[in-house]
């Protein structure tokens, strides 16, 4: 299957103030990618989570618990969370309003095919690539086993990495892209919790590069500030 490469444009967000009142339903579904607005840093909307539970304790690995079987179960959970969060807003991605696979900064995210080519294409088309090569991931027997006493495949880690940079533009593009319909819909402080849980685990079993991160780094400063 394919691959993932990301090229930052040249634009910068500046630090321009949307107010609740700005958020109205004839904007919904109109991609950001132009606006240079980052709504998710603003405060009344970066400290909104549905829990405050230890997110480090709940993403070490546990005493005796294999490392490839903790990385494996929570690929599959947080696959699992990632697909359902990007369906439920899946009806504002579209090839008209989100023409590119794009997060912060305008950051354009290219699939990479069988051949190695790389393909610029709209963002549900990224996406959908991307959930589909996970998924044929998951459900391979070689690379996910699923019986007693399997053995996990030499560069399963390096696989994890990929699913993870993959699930983290996901939810970079949904940041950048859907933010307004996150909040419309009241799915902001799902989409904080989820994004924290994830940054942190990545971050304990080094899943991602400085690189990968960078275009939500912001976030992830401004949400470990909120403790």
């Amino acid at each position: 299957m394919g691959g993932c490469h990301s090229y930052p444009s040249a634009t910068e967000a500046d630090g321009k103030t949307l107010q609740p009142s700005d958020i109205s339903s004839d904007k919904l579904g109109i991609n950001n990618n132009n606006q240079e607005e980052r709504p998710y840093l603003q405060q009344q909307y970066v400290c909104q989570r549905i829990t405050h539970t230890d997110m480090f304790a709940l993403t070490a690995l546990p005493p005796g618990v294999d490392k490839a079987e903790w990385l494996a179960s929570n690929t599959v959970a947080f696959f699992k969370h990632i697909n359902l969060f990007s369906s439920a807003l899946s009806e504002f991605c579209t090839p008209s309003t989100c023409p590119t696979a794009c997060g912060p900064g305008n950051t354009v995210y290219f699939w990479t095919d069988d051949h190695g080519r790389k393909l610029k294409c709209s963002a549900p088309l990224y996406f959908d690539y991307a959930m589909s090569y996970i998924q044929e991931l998951l459900t391979d027997e070689d690379v996910f086993p699923t019986k007693a006493g399997s053995v996990f495949p030499n560069g399963f880690v390096f696989l994890v990495q990929k699913v993870f940079l993959l699930l983290f533009r996901t939810l970079a593009h949904i940041y950048w892209s859907h933010y307004r319909e996150a909040l419309a819909m009241g799915l902001h402080p799902h989409l904080n919790t989820l994004f924290i849980h994830l940054t942190l685990f990545c971050r304990q079993h080094a899943l991602l590069e400085p690189e990968d991160t960078e275009p939500l780094q912001d976030l992830i400063t401004a949400l470990g500030q909120q403790g």
